[in-house]
């Protein structure tokens, strides 16, 4: 009887003591696979700003971050297709130009800025583009992370995938391009001549490379 009360009086007293002693280990937090890139090529931290691109870690693909401020990159901006004289010229929507507005001379004047360090920007593959896509977002949202790409807007992004037949209503165009829908992050094919947004890309860039040290 005495033994059982000792039980009683004594286990739960161990078991609190053990329970005081014992430490779980701490989940080290893993760093997020995009890092914010400032004009001249600088890595960011997290919470600073502001900031041009973002550094995909996993791709090591440096990418356009756009603006609100009506100047080259701003997030309201359209572009018919056209590069390598292939798709239609002039035919977006972007005050910046008043010559030209289409995806070639963005990237010409992209690479003459020299964003981020880097002078190769071009357009984006389907499978380059793609990978931004997030599963999930925020109802009313892009389906991209707007903490490290702001000012995306729901629509096409376009690619560099041309040449593509057109299907439906757009088959009498004969050819268009790939471009992704950043409402569901599926992949389309549109005329040339349509307006869509644009978001950049370059490779093998310094920055990515020292955002990795």
């Amino acid at each position: 009887m005495k033994f059982r009360a000792l039980l009683v009086f004594v286990l739960p007293a161990v078991i609190l003591v053990a329970a005081a002693l014992y430490s779980a280990p701490q989940q080290v937090p893993q760093p997020h696979h995009l890092t914010k890139i400032d004009g001249s090529g600088k890595a960011l931290s997290a919470w600073s700003g502001p900031w041009s691109c973002v550094c995909d870690d996993r791709t090591q693909l440096l990418w356009e971050v756009k603006t609100d401020d009506e100047g080259i990159h701003d997030g309201y901006w359209t572009y018919s297709w056209y590069q390598y004289e292939q798709g239609v010229a002039n035919s977006g929507d972007c005050y910046f130009e008043k010559a030209r507005c289409d995806t070639e001379d963005l990237i010409r004047h992209t690479n003459r800025q020299k964003l981020c360090g880097a002078e190769n920007w071009r357009l984006p593959t389907t499978d380059e583009l793609q990978s931004l896509v997030i599963a999930d977002p925020i109802p009313g949202h892009p389906a991209v992370d707007t903490d490290y790409f702001p000012r995306t807007k729901r629509g096409d992004y376009w690619t560099s995938d041309g040449n593509q037949p057109l299907q439906g209503v757009y088959q009498y165009l004969k050819r268009g391009s790939r471009a992704i829908n950043f409402i569901n992050g599926d992949a389309v094919t549109i005329p040339y001549r349509n307006a869509a947004f644009v978001r950049l890309v370059a490779d093998n860039s310094n920055a990515c490379h020292k955002a990795r040290q």
